[in-house]
């Protein structure tokens, strides 16, 4: 809204309109503006929560303090929904391709969740949205990222030139005043598939080598292969964000240690000089993403403020799915997606401890008569639980090992 604002009033001396074109102002406006929504605005949705009697049904599973937070109110989702959707809608561009498939993912995917919880909380059905019907909303967005990503015109990135050797070629400068020369690379804008490959030089990945056995027909298949992948990116990242979600800011801690790390890729690579240095891909007006991320960081760090141990309220599968599906489509869009196992390990680990948990006690029980355990309880931080490891303890171990994951998944832009 603000960058229509300065569109009117440019012509004019206002103090101050000159900063609402940079990005780095309007980041900071729209993480001050999420932090002050999120602890301004959370006590009083809190309050009306307690006071609809929408609290979190707790099944007792044995957990040491568990049945303590049975009553907690829940679909604090919602705090952060609207801590990331104002600020974006206030400060970033609009008409930015990637700022809209962002806002369509936070949508679609706290409606989603928020039916989830009003199954749960309001008509009393403990098992919630049937999980088919989550499988298709996630599908269908992915389908719709898929679609515009390989489809709109505005989607493109800046690569460098090849001549029919398969040098890159090059250009001199010359700057007229000094008359100094530089030599630089040609770039030109493409519509492309590929993504960045970690650990590699020049780490580029395209999706339409997957297929590129079938021949030329290859260019028109590397759409669905394309679609797949970011189907499975979104379903799988949103899934492992929910089993996160099972102690007090464990996921809402780590999914800002995630945005925080997003966003400084968007930025590098939404910059020419950054992209450059690094040997990136440049994706141009990728970096007015930095204004979403910021109000991500925001929210997530905001609801913390209520969410920490122990927690006033519980985000639910309203927040706790949007949260997944923002982090996986917005490494999709900043092409980094391949990071994701790396960068979001935590989520990881807790998917597959449920996984193999699930599927190892079916083999038992089908080899042996008898159904066996690979965790005391699966996810993971349950497992802990079980050990008698206290919950703010499990919290701030898990918060360390996502902050190490952080950083190294920043390292491999220059480890290769």
């Amino acid at each position: 809204m603000f960058s229509l604002v300065y569109e009117w009033l440019k012509d004019y001396d206002v103090p101050g309109l000159g900063m609402l074109p940079y990005i780095s102002f309007r980041a900071s406006a729209a993480i001050i503006t999420s932090l002050f929504i999120t602890m301004g605005f959370g006590k009083k949705l809190i309050r009306v929560l307690q006071r609809k009697q929408i609290g979190e049904e707790v099944r007792d599973l044995g957990l040491e303090g568990q049945m303590q937070k049975k009553g907690t109110p829940t679909m604090g989702g919602l705090i952060i929904l609207a801590s990331i959707i104002i600020p974006t809608l206030l400060f970033a561009r609009l008409n930015n391709i990637y700022i809209i498939l962002m806002l369509i993912t936070t949508f679609w995917l706290g409606i989603i969740g928020f039916i989830d919880d009003y199954i749960k909380v309001f008509l009393k059905d403990k098992q919630g949205l049937a999980g088919k019907f989550k499988i298709l909303g996630q599908v269908s967005l992915g389908i719709i990222v898929a679609a515009t990503l390989y489809l709109s015109d505005d989607v493109v990135v800046r690569e460098k030139v090849r001549n029919a050797k398969g040098d890159f070629v090059k250009e001199i400068v010359v700057d007229h005043e000094t008359g100094q020369q530089e030599v630089r690379f040609v770039t030109e804008e493409v519509k492309s598939t590929k993504t960045t490959l970690p650990f590699i030089k020049n780490h580029e990945f395209d999706y339409e080598w997957v297929i590129r056995f079938v021949g030329e027909s290859s260019t028109y298949l590397r759409w669905l292969i394309y679609a797949a992948a970011i189907i499975l990116i979104i379903t799988a990242v949103s899934n492992a964000a929910n089993l996160t979600d099972g102690i007090d800011g464990l996921a809402t801690g780590t999914s800002a240690i995630s945005g925080a790390t997003l966003g400084i890729l968007a930025y590098v690579s939404g910059n020419i000089i950054y992209a450059d240095y690094l040997n990136i891909m440049y994706i141009p007006n990728i970096g007015e993403l930095t204004v979403f991320i910021a109000a991500f960081i925001g929210a997530t760090v905001g609801f913390l403020w209520w969410n920490s141990f122990p927690a006033q309220v519980f985000m639910g599968d309203t927040g706790s799915l949007a949260l997944g599906g923002i982090l996986a489509v917005f490494a999709v869009i900043i092409r980094k997606e391949i990071l994701i196992p790396l960068l979001c390990g935590i989520f990881l680990v807790e998917n597959l401890s449920v996984m193999l948990q699930v599927g190892y006690f079916k083999y038992t029980k089908k080899k042996y008569g008898e159904g066996r355990r690979i965790f005391l309880m699966s996810p993971i931080h349950h497992h802990y639980q079980k050990r008698g490891i206290p919950e703010p303890k499990i919290v701030t171990r898990f918060w360390i090992v996502g902050i190490v994951l952080a950083v190294f998944t920043i390292a491999t832009l220059k480890m290769r």
